[in-house]
């Protein structure tokens, strides 16, 4: 990652978000236009693109503080493979290539046929997707929930923001597969709101997602490990890199199942969330170089309550629906309310130092 010059300031970080926003804002405009011949129609698909993207960065304000937390302790090569080859992969594969993907299997068609039914039957496209959200609300839910229970059940964990909370679940992480066996029995309890046919698909998915979990733990771990054995200098590499990759698939199900309540175009919702998506990659630059993570000390913790919250709206959206605002709001407001408590920390401790100072000087 280049280091932005002072006088780029934190608006050097967006440099490319802006330019991506600008040029696909202007392609929605071009598509409404082909599409419906009219100003308005043309005024419409830009005013969906752009909401499209304010709603991509509010579900992803904590998606780049934990990316952030995973990259601080990647090498500077894997650093800049995830944010140039994963920033790819996060746009064109989760936002273009995975709802053709679910069409493809849900359809049994091919490829080239569900790219069709995309652009002449809309309608018919998005109906199927729909369809499919139990399934990846139950996994993506599942993944996300292993996510945030893994950051507080954790023994070496001496930080805690709501301590009443924090230290009692730290004090657990010694009883080993303390998280799982929650996460099972919530997919249990859940599967016994659903009617049969729904809880066995959901139980199914759910358990997909976590062996999903722990397989990429696992050969995180061992690819790493054997990375370091070859070099102390390829530590986070390769195993970080698919880890931080199916945790942006996971974040990414909720906007792109969520998108179908706007439009029924997918080269809309790729282009509207394609412009979230580079704001998150901006962010994450932004938080690992000022080392943000590390001046906010709760800015983590309001991220890792944010994914819980996450995957247990994943869990009851199998259930009824809710709104993305609800979503994208409450973890921006969680991460918001962390940042003001890490700021007033901050102040504290100054306000301490300087009375020791003053002490030590009279």
């Amino acid at each position: 990652m280049s280091q932005p010059t002072s006088s780029n300031s934190m608006l050097g970080y967006f440099r490319w978000a802006f330019i991506v926003t600008v040029i696909g804002l202007i392609l929605g405009g071009v598509l409404g236009w082909q599409s419906t011949g009219t100003i308005g129609g043309m005024l419409t698909v830009f005013f969906i693109c752009a909401v499209l993207a304010v709603l991509e960065i509010s579900l992803s304000f904590d998606n780049a503080i934990v990316n952030a937390n995973k990259l601080k302790d990647m090498t500077p090569v894997w650093q800049q493979r995830f944010l140039t080859w994963g920033i790819l992969i996060a746009v064109f594969g989760m936002r273009i290539v995975f709802p053709l993907l679910i069409v493809v299997i849900a359809a049994g068609i091919g490829p080239i046929d569900a790219i069709i039914l995309a652009a002449a039957r809309p309608e018919e496209y998005a109906r199927i997707m729909h369809e499919a959200h139990l399934p990846i609300a139950a996994f993506g839910g599942t993944f996300l929930m292993m996510v945030g229970l893994t950051f507080f059940f954790n023994h070496e964990k001496d930080v805690h923001w709501v301590e009443v909370i924090e230290s009692r679940v730290a004090r657990f992480a010694t009883i080993k597969g303390v998280e799982i066996a929650f996460v099972l029995l919530l997919i249990m309890l859940f599967s016994q709101l659903l009617p049969e046919a729904e809880a066995s698909i959901f139980v199914h998915a759910a358990v997909y997602g976590l062996l999903t979990f722990l397989l990429v733990e696992v050969l995180g771990g061992a690819l790493d490990a054997s990375q370091k054995a070859m070099s102390e200098a390829a530590k986070g590499g390769l195993g970080a890199f698919i880890y931080l990759e199916v945790l942006d698939a996971s974040f990414s199900f909720d906007g792109v199942i969520g998108a179908f309540a706007l439009t029924q175009n997918l080269f809309i919702i790729a282009i509207g969330l394609g412009i979230g998506a580079m704001y998150v990659r901006s962010m994450t630059i932004m938080l690992v170089e000022k080392g943000t993570l590390a001046e906010y000390r709760y800015l983590e913790h309001g991220a890792f309550y944010a994914i819980l919250i996450l995957s247990v709206i994943m869990y009851v959206q199998t259930l009824v629906h809710i709104p993305e605002v609800i979503t994208g709001l409450g973890g921006a407001g969680l991460i918001g309310l962390s940042l003001w408590s890490s700021i007033r920390h901050n102040r504290m401790e100054r306000r301490h130092a300087e009375e020791l100072e003053l002490q030590r000087s009279v």
